[in-house]
Order: structure tokens, then sequence, then C-alpha cells
């Protein structure tokens, strides 16, 4: 079945929870507005569950109801793993096999973005998830450039170390500053290598959308979740496959 709706307490009720803040002091007021505006989101009937001060002049909110919407799951757009998961051992089998020499990743994140638990999951030894990070695969060489890198110094970077790919990742953004300061890379990357020399382009946190790497110019987005494991397969599969061609 295809058709789908919420479900809540019972199959196809409609129900769902939604969280927000206003801008009003907290009390009854404030509660009658925050079930106004689920109302006119399509929540009716639409009940303040709750509500909670965050300072003086904001409240906080969990709104709960029905809604009458419909979900077509035939016509949701994502994108699927095109490549084998590997196992570390794998990777380092295929990077020795294909490539006959290490890997090379440079890695950081760009613009004013200074939270750096994105690149470090996926690239420092710790990892994320249960999985060792990238830093523990012997056969790839990885350049943890850390927290608010410059475009150009990423670039220079990537040159100096003839990087295979480059790992973006935006946690902290705003107004989306992510999606601009991974527009201006992708294209500082196309301007200063040929296409048959510049690194394999890899953006990713948790408010990309993983449909949108054609646009912004990269070669793959990654979304909240994504493990050391899945990025060092997908590198594999696409530096190698580069290789092969």
């Amino acid at each position: 079945m295809s058709i789908v709706r919420p479900y809540g307490d019972t199959t196809g009720d409609g129900m769902v929870q939604l969280s927000f803040t206003l801008p009003v002091p907290h009390g009854k007021r404030a509660e009658g507005a925050a079930a106004q505006l689920a109302n006119k989101m399509g929540m009716d009937p639409a009940l303040v569950v709750h509500s909670k001060p965050m300072g003086t002049d904001f409240t906080f909110f969990v709104v709960y109801g029905r809604v009458q919407h419909l979900v077509d799951t035939d016509q949701v757009e994502v994108v699927e793993r095109d490549y084998p998961l590997l196992t570390p051992k794998e990777v380092n089998a295929a990077v020795k096999e294909r490539l006959r020499r290490r890997m090379v990743v440079v890695g950081g994140c760009i613009g004013t973005d200074a939270h750096t638990v994105g690149i470090d999951a996926i690239l420092n030894i710790k990892g994320f998830a249960g999985e060792k990070g990238l830093e523990y695969y012997r056969e790839l060489k990885v350049v943890n450039l850390g927290a608010q890198v410059s475009v150009p110094e990423l670039v220079e970077r990537a040159r100096a170390e003839s990087a295979d790919a480059v790992l973006v990742s935006q946690v902290v953004t705003q107004r989306d500053a992510h999606l601009l300061n991974t527009r201006e890379m992708s294209a500082a990357f196309r301007e200063s290598f040929a296409d048959d020399t510049r690194p394999l382009l890899v953006v990713g946190g948790p408010r990309f959308d993983e449909t949108m790497a054609s646009e912004l110019g990269v070669d793959r987005v990654f979304g909240r979740g994504t493990t050391p494991g899945e990025v060092a397969s997908f590198l594999v599969h696409r530096v190698t496959s580069a290789v092969a061609a």
C-alpha cells in the first residue's frame, strides 16, 4: 500500500506531534497562540500537551493533533546506496589492489562553522556509532584540517596533498549558510582543477538534503546518521572506479 496516514493511537488516525517556539511570554495566551498556529497548519483538533517558558519572552510548545494529509510513498525521492558496504579489511584490500597506493582524504569544516563533531566522527579513529573513523584504515591517508577552514585554504591543501577526495562537514549553520558555502567550495575546485584531476567532493551534515548533490556541484551528500564505513565504502567505490575507467 503506497498511500499512508500518520499513526498515533490507532492505525490511520492521522495523529501527529509537533514542537515549536513562539516569541510570546508563557501563559494562557501563549498556549492559545500555539493552538491557533497548529490549526492553521492543518491540525484539527490541536491539543497543547506541553508548554515551557524559554526566558521571559518566549515559550516552547509540544502540540498533539490530527491531520488529514495523506502520504504517497511511491512519490518519495531518496538517494539509495548504490555501492557495496565494505568492512575496513575490504576497504584496505580494494585500495591496495586497485589504487596501488594510499588513498588521500582531506577534510574539514568550511566557513564560520566551528563545530567539528561531524567531521571528527567520520575522520577520527574513535569514529561514530561503534565504527572506527577513516584514520583507522591503514590504506587511507587522512588530513583533518579542523574547523573554520577557508575555501582557498581547502583547495590549496587538497592540491598539496594530491587529494583523492575532499570531505566537508557543515553542522551549525544559519540562513542556508551550508548551501552557500558548499556552492562556493565546489565552484572553487572546478575553477582550480581540470575535470580529470579534481578530487571527489563530498559534503555532510544534518541540514543537507541528500538529493541536492548535483544542484550543489558535489559528488555526494551525506545526511545525519552517516557512519565512517558508509563514507569509506563510497570513496573506494568512486575513486577506484575512476582509476579503472
